[in-house]
C-alpha cells in the first residue's frame, strides 16, 4: 500500500535548522534483502523533501532500514541528494565491512550504525563491540532497533563501549507501565552517565493509547526529555514502515507532540536544533 504523508499542517513552528533525526528512504530500483520482512513501497528523496516543507524541518538524518541490509547505496544516494550541509546517514554494516568502506561512508555523512535486533539477520549482538570500537576513531555512535527485554540481555554492554548508545523509539520499552520497566531504569541511566541518547521517536510503536495523543508514549518522553535534556532528540520515523496495515499516523500531529513532551520553547529548540547538531557533527 503507499504511504500517504497527510496533508495537515502542524501548529508548532519550527526553529531554523530544526532536525528530523529519524527517517528512510524507499526505493525499488534497489533490491531488498532475500530475508527482508519489511518491504514498503517507495518512499521517495522527493516525497520526503514534500514532507519537509509541509512541517517545517530544514535537516534530516536518513536511517538505513532493515529491507536493505548491509546493502548502503540507496542511502549514499540520498544523502548526495540532499546534500551535506543538511543531511547525514545511519548506516547498517557488519563485521565484514573494510575500512575504506567506512571512510567512504563517512565522506558521504554517516555518522552511525545501526543495529536493528528487532529484525533477523543482518546484524547481531556479537558485532556490536568489535564494530563499535572501529568507528570510535571517526566520532561516531551506535543506533539500537529492539525490544526493551533485548536491550537488557545485553545491559553491561551498553555502558561499556567506546561509544555513545542511541536507543530509537523511546527505547522500546514496553506498555502499559513504561516507567516502572526495567527497561526503562536502564536507559535512564545510562542517559545520566552520560553514556546514552534517546530517539523521541515511534511514539505509536509501544502505545496502548490511540493517535492523536499516544498519551503514555508522551508521559514516558517527558521524564527521558526532563532528566537528560541535552541527550535526546526528535524524529519523525517517516515513512512508517511498521503501520501499513494499521492506519498512517499524521506527520504534523506527530511533530506538534513535541509541544506535549516539552512545554518550553528553549527546551525544544534545544531537543531540535543543538543536540542533533552535537550528535551528527553538523557544521
Amino acid at each position: 500500500m503507499k504511504f500517504s504523508s497527510g496533508s495537515n499542517l502542524p501548529c508548532i513552528t519550527v526553529p531554523p535548522k530544526a532536525t528530523d533525526c529519524h527517517h528512510h528512504i524507499y526505493d525499488a530500483r534497489y533490491p531488498a534483502e532475500a530475508n527482508a520482512s519489511l518491504r514498503p513501497a517507495d518512499a521517495l528523496v522527493a516525497d520526503y523533501r514534500a514532507l519537509q516543507r509541509r512541517i517545517g524541518t530544514s535537516r534530516n538524518v536518513i536511517v538505513q532500514p532493515s529491507t536493505y541490509g548491509v546493502d548502503n547505496r540507496l542511502l549514499v544516494e540520498s544523502l548526495a541528494a540532499f546534500g551535506l550541509e543538511n543531511a547525514r546517514g545511519v548506516a547498517v554494516v557488519n563485521t565484514g565491512v573494510t575500512d575504506a568502506e567506512l571512510k567512504v561512508l563517512h565522506k558521504a555523512g554517516v555518522r552511525a550504525i545501526r543495529f536493528n535486533l528487532a529484525q533477523p539477520g543482518t546484524t547481531t549482538l556479537d558485532m556490536v563491540r568489535p564494530l563499535a570500537e572501529r568507528i570510535a576513531p571517526m566520532g561516531w555512535h551506535i543506533q539500537l532497533n529492539a525490544p526493551a527485554n533485548t536491550l537488557l540481555q545485553a545491559r553491561a554492554l551498553w555502558g561499556d563501549l567506546p561509544v555513545q548508545v542511541v536507543f530509537d523509539h523511546l527505547g522500546r520499552v514496553p506498555q502499559p507501565g513504561a516507567l516502572n520497566h526495567p527497561g526503562f531504569a536502564m536507559v535512564r541511566e545510562l542517559v545520566q552517565q552520560g553514556k546514552a541518547w534517546v530517539k523521541l521517536s515511534g511514539f505509536y510503536n509501544e502505545s496502548m493509547v490511540c493517535a492523536p495523543t499516544y498519551a503514555d508514549s508522551v508521559q514516558l518522553a517527558r521524564v527521558y526529555a526532563r532528566e537528560g535534556p541535552d541527550r535526546v532528540v526528535w524524529g519523525s520515523d517517516w515513512p512508517h514502515p511498521t503501520e501499513h496495515d494499521k492506519g498512517w499516523p499524521d506527520d504534523a500531529n506527530l511533530l506538534d507532540l513535541i509541544c506535549e513532551v516539552v512545554a518550553n520553547e528553549a527546551a525544544r529548540n534545544r531537543i531540535l536544533v543543538d543536540n542533533p547538531a552535537r550528535l551528527y557533527q553538523f557544521e
